[in-house]
């Protein structure tokens, strides 16, 4: 193996190396998920030597100053406030959802309208108009972090898969026999997995265009699905109450038990050690990915959990809820670190911040907030839309915020 260069990856924490194996190129990720400012990154230096032989005597410095620059970034203040910059009439029908790429330049729009709208961030200017689906584009998604392309599936039972640069489709996929509600790229944008009224779920190839796999584990509508980031895993969410399947690509399954209500959403922690679920039964349960074992039930909220997720660096959990309240758990713990209080309406949406420092939740009281991890204080509240915000999402710094509602505008938050 021969080692080309590093790249930085400020969230989470980490160094990316660039290697030379057998005449193909390849990467591997030195997650730095525990980083602090504090720490001494001589310290760090030699756990990373004794771990990884790519790294080398006369890599050991330039190693060391990437880690630096890593504690720099952490160590920067963040006191940005957010204010309006732009309000998009994107569609002639509702939207369905909203995406960012990674550098947050370009976001997608999906609507009932039957067309996913690509935009410039900066301006608003609208880039393209992908047409083709014969009904609603329900799920979106940018094949992050190359931003290349796009995929769109539909109520029509396909997918379609799309140059973001042109606007030019690649490959139309069909197969489901029912609608499509959720999509996601694999980490390595070589398949895209799909989730469908039909009970399956199926894997696409990129290139090809050919089915991969259908996964037919499920015996009712398959609303959620997420791959690990590795992309060897996927999980996947199926409508009938407390169900939650674990396929691994090698198509092992395990079968996670134990919600007494529908399955809100699924996600799984940076290293892909975890998986957490939110339920309709007021829970979210956190769960061993390898072995589909319950860890913990975190429990409090009033009402339905609507939405679930976790920090980048997977030390966090932020749940939102129809109760009109957000909490924050530590993923190691367990506890109940904060209640966030003060949205008027059901809590539909949560995401943090990519520094970790801020959580944004999305509300039917027509308001999107801005809360202050350490402390649960409301830093701001995002006002303006005139219907329920149902989606809400940072780019990839954590420097612009888009909103999107039922009003059927985006808003966009500098």
């Amino acid at each position: 193996m021969k080692l080309k260069r590093f790249l930085l990856r400020y969230y989470p924490p980490g160094i990316i190396l660039e290697y030379d194996k057998g005449g193909y190129s390849r990467t591997k990720s030195i997650d730095l998920l525990d980083l602090t400012p504090g720490a001494n990154p001589d310290e760090l230096l030699a756990e990373i030597r004794q771990s990884e032989p790519l790294i080398t005597e006369s890599r050991a410095e330039q190693v060391k100053q990437l880690i630096i620059r890593l504690q720099q970034k952490q160590g920067q203040q963040d006191h940005h406030r957010f204010c309006f910059s732009k309000e998009l009439k994107a569609h002639i029908l509702p939207l369905t959802n909203v995406a960012f790429d990674k550098s947050g330049s370009r976001f997608i729009t999906g609507s009932y309208d039957r067309t996913c709208r690509v935009w410039d961030t900066a301006s608003g200017t609208e880039l393209h108009t992908l047409e083709g689906h014969r009904n609603v584009v329900y799920a979106i998604a940018f094949n992050n972090p190359y931003g290349d392309k796009i995929a769109t599936g539909s109520f029509d039972k396909t997918c379609k898969l799309w140059c973001a640069e042109t606007g030019k489709c690649f490959h139309t996929f069909r197969g489901h026999r029912a609608e499509i509600v959720c999509l996601s790229f694999n980490p390595q944008s070589t398949l895209v997995a799909t989730g469908s009224m039909d009970a399956t779920a199926k894997l696409w190839d990129v290139e090809t265009g050919e089915e991969v796999a259908t996964l037919t584990g499920h015996t009712a509508e398959v609303l959620s699905l997420c791959f690990n980031t590795v992309g060897n895993q996927l999980v996947t969410v199926r409508h009938c109450h407390c169900f939650c399947n674990h396929v691994c690509v090698d198509l092992r399954v395990h079968t996670l038990i134990g919600h007494r209500g529908e399955i809100s959403n699924v996600q799984f922690n940076w290293d892909c050690s975890l998986i957490v679920t939110g339920s309709m039964d007021k829970t979210c349960k956190l769960w061993e990915a390898v072995s589909g074992k319950c860890v913990a039930t975190l429990v409090g909220h009033k009402e339905e959990v609507l939405d679930v997720c976790f920090d980048l660096s997977g030390h966090l959990i932020a749940t939102a809820s129809a109760d009109g309240t957000a909490r924050v758990f530590s993923a190691t713990t367990h506890q109940c670190l904060l209640i966030l209080e003060g949205h008027d309406g059901e809590i539909s949406k949560i995401c943090f911040s990519p520094q970790g420092t801020r959580v944004l939740t999305a509300s039917s009281d027509k308001t999107a907030r801005l809360w202050d991890v350490l402390s649960g204080a409301c830093l701001q509240v995002l006002e303006g839309h005139t219907d329920e915000i149902f989606s809400c999402v940072f780019n990839y710094e954590g420097d612009t915020i888009i909103t999107g509602s039922k009003d059927n505008t985006c808003r966009i938050w500098y």
